[in-house]
């Protein structure tokens, strides 16, 4: 991704404040994609926010909107968008969108567009922690978990990455707090997900999911949580004799890996037959490999 001018924009933007500052606390700079985008977003708002009465009200409204085009896989809004979602262009809501000139015919309209795809992404997840009262949310997560086709992967972990009070606090100063009773639906949302997800990986499709919940639980950040979960696991399979049940794991998915295993007790087993594991995601499972008494 960071050949992606957008995305190299975004690392500048939220990175560049711990290193140029004098007196920045580098042990500060974000660990997760979660506390990146935390820290892309209060910029926004440290910029934009004084002009608003309630910072909080308009970044719910964008925030449901992002969430609607996530799940219909849409990136592009309309006016008819903003009127539905009661929002109105202003100079805080062009810290999140940028206008785009559509050409029909000899006509000209103004549409609207994140910067990039992970920033809709984010700001959805965003708005699950801003209502008071977020009574649908686990039969909402659920859904998105459900959900083969990868178009929740990112806004899922962000999800999880905003249970951790490393991720939310920069927000909060502008957003005010997360809603508490939210931040523990999350988190035992996680724990469902994981205690089920061990067991099912006959499947590609398991073994993706297990992934993606062990990329939750890096985000979230919560080693108690992760301990509770992770800590009396035998077997982690990714792998398979066929390639075709094989789940490739990129250097990311390595690391993700190698830190759930450094949260287990003494594993069996590690299945990675035949997921072209090349030598830079080796060097990343290298410092926890030794926990197991048989790899695979």
């Amino acid at each position: 991704m960071c050949y992606n001018p957008s995305y190299c924009c975004i690392l500048a933007l939220s990175l560049g404040p711990f290193f140029t500052r004098k007196h920045s606390n580098k042990q500060r700079v974000p660990k997760t994609i979660t506390q990146l985008f935390s820290y892309y977003i209060y910029n926004i708002l440290s910029h934009h926010s004084v002009k608003m009465e309630s910072p909080r009200d308009v970044m719910l409204k964008i925030g449901e909107m992002a969430f609607t085009g996530v799940s219909h896989r849409n990136i592009i809004f309309s006016d008819e968008d903003l009127i539905k979602y009661n929002l109105q262009p202003s100079q805080f809501f062009s810290g999140f969108l940028m206008e785009l000139v559509e050409r029909e015919s000899s006509e000209h309209s103004v549409v609207y567009t994140f910067p990039h795809l992970t920033i809709q992404e984010f700001v959805a997840a965003l708005a699950q922690f801003l209502p008071q009262n977020r009574g649908n949310l686990q039969k909402r997560l659920n859904k998105a978990h459900r959900e083969d086709d990868g178009r929740f992967e990112i806004f899922l972990r962000f999800v999880a990455g905003l249970s951790s009070p490393r991720a939310a606090q920069p927000l909060e100063e502008f957003l005010g707090p997360f809603v508490h009773p939210t931040t523990c639906a999350v988190i035992d949302w996680l724990k469902e997900k994981v205690k089920a997800q061990i067991s099912d990986t006959a499947t590609v499709t398991g073994k993706r999911k297990l992934l993606n919940t062990l990329h939750y639980l890096f985000e979230s950040q919560n080693k108690a949580l992760a301990q509770l979960t992770l800590g009396s696991v035998q077997t982690l399979t990714f792998g398979d004799d066929s390639p075709g049940k094989a789940l490739r794991l990129t250097p990311i998915d390595c690391v993700v890996v190698s830190q759930a295993i450094g949260l287990c007790d003494t594993i069996n087993q590690l299945d990675l037959r035949s997921c072209y594991i090349q030598e830079e995601g080796l060097q990343r499972l290298v410092p926890a490999l030794h926990k197991f008494q048989k790899l695979q």
